[in-house]
């Protein structure tokens, strides 16, 4: 297996060289730079594509978060904090794992697993190619793969780097609302950062909510309430 490529960015030296042993300790990770802040990162990045980012949160100038707003094609990024606060931001912005200060190497080596399992091809979701029209996708889910009908898909959640497919059941499956908007067909409309609807499943419109068929009620974003209405 290729090594994943690694950047640390921390601006404690001990936080940065208890990752660096962790690191050594796990034999497909290769330590790319330990950068003391955001900015440092920045430049690596510019030079050469990295697979994971252990990115501290509280940083001098630029914050972790702050950061993670500005790059464009981001790797995977694990968040290594003292501060538990930030881990709803956080998974909002896609972060693999958030881990908090103090922890052990058995906790970093489950958040590099995650990875791992994200940079294998059997967890991304494998698009039914001889069903006409192709109408059905298949997604990994619990070690299962299931097929789904897109008519039976009423909503979709985002969910840090999971989302939630909302059929008759809730099915989770690891993929960004991003990813996996791409894969489907134009019926499908995003009205918020989190959340995906079937357009086919509308119901009505009830000022800036969306409810759907089965009486689901879901907010509309604000930056997302003109698409919706062009839409209609």
């Amino acid at each position: 297996m290729k090594a994943l490529q690694c950047i640390i960015a921390d601006d404690e030296p001990i936080a940065r060289q208890i990752l660096e042993n962790y690191i050594q300790e796990i034999q497909n990770l290769e330590l790319v730079a330990s950068c003391k802040n955001a900015f440092e990162v920045m430049q690596i990045l510019q030079e050469k594509p990295v697979d994971i980012l252990f990115l501290d949160i509280n940083m001098p100038k630029l914050s972790g978060l702050s950061l993670l707003k500005t790059i464009q094609q981001k790797p995977h990024v694990i968040i290594t904090t003292a501060y538990p606060e930030y881990a709803v931001e956080g998974f909002e912005l896609s972060v693999t794992d958030y881990l908090l200060k103090p922890f052990s190497l058995e906790r970093f080596i489950q958040a590099v697993f995650k990875v791992q399992q994200q940079t294998t091809t059997q967890n991304q979701p494998i698009v039914v190619e001889n069903e006409p029209a192709n109408n059905a996708i298949f997604v990994k889910s619990d070690k299962k793969i299931i097929k789904l009908n897109f008519e039976n898909i009423y909503h979709i959640e985002a969910y840090g780097n999971y989302i939630k497919i909302f059929t008759d059941v809730m099915i989770l499956t690891p993929q960004t609302l991003s990813d996996f908007l791409e894969k489907l067909p134009e019926q499908f409309l995003r009205i918020h950062k989190s959340y995906i609807i079937n357009f086919n499943h509308l119901k009505l419109i009830d000022g800036n909510q969306i409810v759907l068929q089965n009486d689901t009620k879901l907010p509309i974003g604000k930056s997302y309430r003109k698409i919706v209405l062009d839409r209609i």
